[in-house]
């Protein structure tokens, strides 16, 4: 026990050591590297700890040699903007003037339903709030809603309350969800009119379809 205690207490300093000089955003794993980084020292100092065979010195070692190699990277991210590119990446634009790109979700491995449910993760329920949308290279959203959207105060207006919807999704990718569209009480021939109205006379041209009671029906084409 006494042995273990040693080894938690040697890892506790040299973890510390390595975020001071690394930097406070290996905690928050703000780019892939901090976060695989991250893992690596957690796993060195957990399997290391409960082994036997692996003395004091070794963890140090091993904890320090990773550090060094973090506090590398770190410093030439810093100073070199090539590097950074390498390191960091760009964000990706997943949605440009309201208009989602079909190309970038891809490149991302991405689907429109992993897209709408990041979204609704930032408070964002409809598609049609958002003006641009980037995906970061820590994988989280950075979203830019249209002016109609953005958060005002109520305190600004004087104006009555509103009853709240949530927008439904009718099309994703061509496909009618048949379960959506009854369970706001219409069907197929409304659908239609509504797509008519867009000048879409089929389903496979419609990338996504979404209604919002009192805004009516957003279309996105194929």
């Amino acid at each position: 026990m006494l042995y273990i205690t040693f080894k938690l207490l040697a890892g506790f300093i040299i973890l510390f050591i390595i975020i001071r000089f690394v930097g406070r955003k290996i905690i928050n794993q703000i780019t892939p590297f901090t976060f695989i980084g991250s893992i690596v020292i957690g796993e060195f100092l957990g399997n290391a700890v409960y082994e036997e065979h692996v003395s004091v010195l070794e963890i140090l070692y091993s904890i320090s040699l990773w550090g060094l190699m973090l506090f590398i990277v770190e410093y030439l991210e810093r100073k070199f903007l090539f590097f950074r590119g390498i390191v960091l990446g760009k964000p990706s634009a997943l949605i440009k003037n309201g208009v989602i790109d079909r190309e970038e979700l891809k490149k991302c491995r991405m689907n429109l339903n992993q897209l709408q449910s990041m979204l609704r993760q930032n408070e964002t329920f409809s598609v049609r709030e958002v003006a641009y949308c980037y995906l970061e290279s820590n994988g989280s959203l950075s979203i830019l809603k249209k002016s109609q959207y953005q958060k005002t105060k109520k305190e600004d207006f004087t104006l009555p309350e509103k009853a709240v919807h949530v927008p439904v999704t009718l099309i994703r990718d061509g496909k009618v969800l048949k379960d959506e569209l009854t369970d706001i009480g219409f069907d197929e021939t409304w659908l239609k009119k509504q797509l008519a109205t867009h000048n879409i006379s089929k389903y496979k041209d419609v990338f996504l379809a979404e209604w919002l009671e009192g805004d009516g029906i957003f279309v996105q084409k194929l």
